[in-house]
């Protein structure tokens, strides 16, 4: 299998995709489906088959002609990328009604990812325990960060105040930011910030739905 310091050199564009074609790929398996044609997985991921087929080339041979691709070595091959043997803590801040969502869900999906503690302003969360994560004041937001060596964190928080609870974030060590807020901030070169527009997700659904009504009724190989 591919060591992860093989694929240092992936096209960004393939690199983000790589994360999307790791969760339809669980589906696949939680399906028992063994196997999958580029065609096949361009129906359900709404990636054209040439893109999936470039993108692949780029790990080696990764499937056969006429045979397709086996979703265990897929997900082999992928999971090694994104490293999901190895825990990664997260940390949250914003305990609103989408940040309860999330520490209720905490990934169950995903073995390898755990929001392990939660920040907020308000006196009223502060010191709850929602599904056994503790919240603790923005106050020890660095100090707790730093204790759990932490280096991944989810915002939720309104956009006003996003910038500066990311610059709190960057200050604690925090090298990966997934930020709910819509409007970008400014974060030093060697953070790396992805942004979740809900509104904009949910369009591009309706689009893809009112465009593509067809998408989701395929086959797979058996």
């Amino acid at each position: 299998m591919q060591e992860n310091s093989e694929i240092k050199g992936l096209p960004r564009a393939t690199a983000k995709r790589i994360p999307i074609y790791y969760r339809y790929l669980k589906i696949l398996e939680e399906s028992k489906i063994e196997r999958i044609k580029s065609k096949e997985f361009s129906q359900m991921i709404q990636v054209p088959a040439a893109t999936i087929r470039r993108d692949f080339s780029h790990l080696g041979e990764l499937g056969r002609s006429g045979y397709g691709y086996s979703v265990a070595y897929l997900l082999e091959v992928f999971g090694n990328i994104l490293h999901t043997k190895i825990e990664r803590r997260i940390a949250l801040v914003g305990v609103g009604n989408l940040g309860k969502a999330l520490l209720k869900n905490n990934f169950r999906r995903n073995e390898n990812l755990k929001i392990t503690c939660a920040f907020d302003v308000s006196s009223a969360e502060i010191g709850q325990k929602i599904n056994g994560i503790s919240v603790f004041s923005m106050n020890d937001l660095k100090r707790i960060i730093q204790e759990k060596s932490i280096t991944t964190a989810i915002t939720t928080v309104p956009s006003e105040y996003a910038q500066e609870v990311v610059e709190k974030l960057v200050e604690s060590g925090i090298t990966a930011i997934l930020n709910f807020a819509p409007n970008r901030v400014k974060v030093p070169e060697s953070v790396k910030v992805q942004y979740i527009d809900l509104t904009t997700e949910l369009q591009t659904l309706i689009y893809f739905d009112e465009n593509f009504p067809t998408a989701n009724k395929f086959r797979f190989s058996k």
